[in-house]
């Protein structure tokens, strides 16, 4: 670590900096890092303001870091790898440009598939128009490929981490299972016992993970608006990088991300208490990556703090801390909610009275609390609301 040239900026468990991931990687200790979770820019076509390298060269392009990172990780980490999928130029068929990555590096870098996710975005936008919209012979791509990739068999995981609700129809199994269950050998050979019955906590979850990308007011935005920046456009949800940090990794292991963009990895690492590190090449992406770690949005505070990052001699400012446990920004103002459970102003909208928790995650992003348990917290305005969770729904109401 200590080859790492000054950070950009510091917050409470990590630290961001600015430079080619390539360079940087190389100043990492070999097995020091425990998750590389990354999204790079995806192998379009059609140039993005991001970033992007053509389909053609986009393999051996990626290999190059993929190599460095299997250096850095553990032996017992985890490498998470999201890639968008792309069709060929000029015709209705995919690439396989994904596919080809995964196989190089397990053919060629040693790097093992522990297991492929599949990240299901029911709210992405038709795509390619030509082939969705235009001829209608294509459907909706709205699936990433996700590879999990370890250095052993063995990575250290815990499904227990992220356990999702049972459906109102297996918590009848399990509350009244005299009455509805019979344990016996099934039709494919498995032998069903009463065990199956059991309260673990939650279900399994599968390797689909449905999370909608639709974060539109979320403090990082805000503050970006608010310095005349778009903010980084190939942003992914918390929720996605969450459920990977919660699986592979424990409080104070080290994290890294080493095409961060908004910092969205080291934000959700920041809130589970994790170590993290960023890699950025563009620092103006980096500084309002910050945005996400301030206690407070003061547009004085957003502006200067902006200009301080934006500088090419900046280093080692220190950012407040992020919010924790039991907090809510709240314009500058943190408050216990009553509960003592975490709200994140990021994930929810002051006029939102219902919203449905998506299928396959624990309500990671909305409010921490158990199944059909109600809570009463302070809201944006003061206002003192009622939530309940009734099956996969999250209804807040007012007092």
């Amino acid at each position: 670590m200590d080859k790492l040239p000054p950070p950009l900026y510091i917050t409470q468990h990590g630290k961001a900096y600015v430079g080619d991931s390539l360079e940087l990687l190389s100043c990492l200790e070999d097995s020091s890092v425990d998750l590389v979770i990354t999204s790079p820019p995806f192998a379009l076509q059609r140039e993005k303001e991001y970033g992007n390298v053509t389909q053609a060269k986009y393999v051996d392009w990626l290999l190059q870091f993929c190599e460095k990172v299997f250096q850095v990780i553990k032996d017992t980490g985890s490498f998470v790898l999201d890639l968008g999928g792309a069709y060929q130029k000029g015709r209705p068929v995919r690439s396989l440009y994904n596919y080809r990555v995964l196989i190089r590096l397990c053919d060629e870098l040693g790097f093992r598939l522990a297991e492929e996710f599949f990240w299901y975005n029911p709210a992405k936008l038709p795509s390619p128009i030509e082939w969705v919209n235009k001829r209608k012979i294509r459907v909706k791509d709205a699936v990433n490929t996700v590879w999990w990739l370890s250095k052993t068999d063995y990575p250290k995981a815990n499904v227990k981490n992220v356990l999702t609700p049972y459906s109102d129809r297996m918590e009848k199994l399990i509350q009244e299972k005299l009455q509805y269950y019979t344990p016996k050998k099934r039709p494919s050979g498995h032998d069903i016992s009463d065990r199956f019955l059991e309260d673990r906590g939650g279900a399994i979850p599968p390797n689909l993970l449905e999370i909608p990308n639709t974060a539109s007011m979320t403090q990082y935005l805000r503050c970006c608006r608010l310095v005349g920046q778009k903010g980084n456009p190939s942003r992914f949800p918390k929720a996605l990088p969450r459920f990977f940090i919660e699986f592979l990794t424990d409080p104070n292991d080290l994290i890294l991300d080493i095409f961060a963009g908004s910092n969205t990895t080291g934000a959700v690492a920041e809130e589970t208490r994790r170590k993290w590190i960023a890699f950025e090449i563009e620092q103006t992406y980096l500084a309002t990556s910050a945005f996400r770690f301030i206690d407070r949005i003061d547009e004085n505070y957003v502006r200067n703090l902006f200009n301080t990052l934006s500088k090419k001699d900046s280093h080692d400012v220190e950012i407040g801390r992020a919010l924790g446990e039991g907090e809510v920004n709240n314009l500058g103002k943190k408050k216990k909610t009553r509960a003592g459970e975490p709200l994140h102003e990021e994930d929810t909208k002051p006029e939102v009275t219902e919203f449905t928790i998506p299928k396959g995650l624990n309500a990671y992003g909305f409010i921490h609390v158990p199944k059909k348990a109600r809570k009463s917290l302070p809201f944006k305005q003061g206002v003192v609301l009622k939530a309940k969770i009734e099956g996969e729904t999250l209804i807040i109401q007012a007092e």
